[in-house]
């Protein structure tokens, strides 16, 4: 694979005290001016980032194994993502591309129409983050349907707008006191084969059931599934379940959507985690890594389908921002000319080699995910989700200066969300640190 650039040291560094004097007084303005639900992982304040590193004003140096999110999967501050960025930016900064249009807009639109799942016609509507993308793609399918039902999985996480949380499993910490939610929404089994041990038919006949008794086809817009699981637990489903689901929806004049807002933009080896699958959705919600960084999320979908909202139904005052597309264009061009989805397999393979020596223990319930999108669950010597475990190694990691991620219902699931561009050897110590933690704490 090409080399890369960086214009940070890629390693990692930590001062004698965590956090230090600037980011401690950045905090403290933090609790005053900010409210008490916005509360920052990280203990350092963040003035600096390149490849696997972020380096914050007291000049501590941590792995990050976030990326945003999933967002900057390219590089926190990719050279090429950047010049793009810069020379957008002196033009113009926004215009309302509904109001007075540009290229950028255009161009973005149609590579999403190319390298989704899928040779048939499509088009591309670009607005600002992925619960909005969420909330548009279930608009426009009520629109083409003329059915309100809206099917989601157990599990799901879409978003934190109203539609979108009453769309999110998760009641703590996303839900809690913030109800009631928007009607018409239906939660169905998803397949998890740790813990369902269900084959992909099997599985996909449990969700099938529960749609066709509970909220019937006739009522139903859609089905929205992410492939792979996020905020969930990033469970992989079995195989062939996704294709069942599909099939099914195709066959009851249901829009079939796959919400690739974490999973998609390479993050799992290939522009989207449907492709592993073999599915083509009727629309597909893209977000975090297509712009790397700066705001933009898309719905791509069959184009009769994007057609059916009247002129002026769609649209904002943001979105596809002319600064954002640029970024967006020059990330799709970094994928591509220097291979990122062979750099997310790879991730995957040191992954799979550091790990190796935790895998057996009877207190890592699975390892799982594909590419950069990968997950240890953990459970207690009587095999119940351990919580507690992911807590420890999390925070212990954390005060060595490596940044993860956890994720599940049960609070018991480490997710491993690095930069594509992260060095291999920063990577594979961020991972024997993992390793050093869960012996130490088991």
């Amino acid at each position: 694979m090409q080399e890369l650039e960086y214009h940070i040291e890629q390693s990692r560094h930590l001062g004698q005290q965590v956090p230090g004097p600037k980011s401690s007084a950045l905090d403290e303005r933090r609790k005053n001016a900010l409210p008490a639900g916005m509360a920052p992982s990280l203990p350092g304040y963040v003035v600096d980032a390149d490849g696997g590193i972020l380096a914050d004003a007291d000049g501590n140096r941590f792995i990050d194994l976030a990326s945003g999110i999933a967002v900057t999967s390219a590089g926190a501050s990719n050279p090429a993502v950047v010049a793009a960025v810069q020379e957008a930016v002196a033009h113009f900064t926004h215009t309302s591309f509904t109001v007075s249009p540009y290229e950028s807009y255009v161009a973005v639109a149609e590579k999403l129409n190319e390298v989704t799942p899928g040779d048939h016609p499509k088009k591309t509507a670009l607005f600002n983050s992925g619960a909005e993308a969420v909330e548009n793609a279930v608009k426009i399918a009520r629109n083409y349907t003329g059915k309100r039902g809206v099917v989601v999985m157990d599990r799901a996480f879409h978003g934190r707008t109203n539609l979108t949380m009453g769309m999110t499993a998760k009641q703590s910490p996303y839900k809690n006191g913030f109800g009631p939610f928007a009607p018409e929404i239906y939660r169905a089994p998803m397949s998890y084969p740790l813990r369902d041990g269900l084959t992909g038919a099997e599985a996909a006949k449990k969700t099938i059931t529960m749609i066709e008794q509970e909220v019937g086809a006739a009522n139903l817009a859609c089905v929205v599934t992410e492939p792979i699981q996020g905020e969930g637990g990033f469970v992989v489903p079995a195989e062939g379940y996704l294709a069942a689901i599909q099939k099914w929806c195709n066959d009851n004049d249901v829009v079939f959507i796959v919400d690739e807002i974490q999973a998609g933009m390479m993050r799992t080896g290939t522009w989207f985690a449907s492709d592993h699958e073999g599915i083509v959705p009727d629309m597909v919600t893209i977000a975090k890594g297509i712009a790397s960084g700066m705001p933009l999320s898309a719905v791509t979908g069959r184009a009769e389908i994007m057609d059916a909202p009247q002129p002026g139904g769609l649209g904002g005052t943001y979105t596809g921002n002319p600064v954002a597309c640029a970024a967006a264009l020059a990330t799709f061009k970094e994928f591509e000319e220097k291979d990122f989805g062979a750099r997310a397999q790879n991730l995957e393979k040191v992954a799979r080699e550091e790990l190796e020596p935790i895998l057996s223990d009877d207190r890592v319930a699975e390892f799982r995910g594909r590419g950069a999108m990968l997950a240890l669950e953990f459970v207690t010597a009587d095999g119940e989700p351990d919580s507690e475990l992911v807590h420890k190694i999390a925070d212990a990691a954390k005060a060595e200066g490596v940044l993860i991620l956890t994720c599940g219902l049960d609070h018991n699931v480490i997710r491993f969300l690095p930069s594509l561009a992260i060095p291999e050897d920063l990577w594979r110590e961020a991972l024997q640190v993992v390793v050093k933690q869960f012996n130490e704490y088991k």
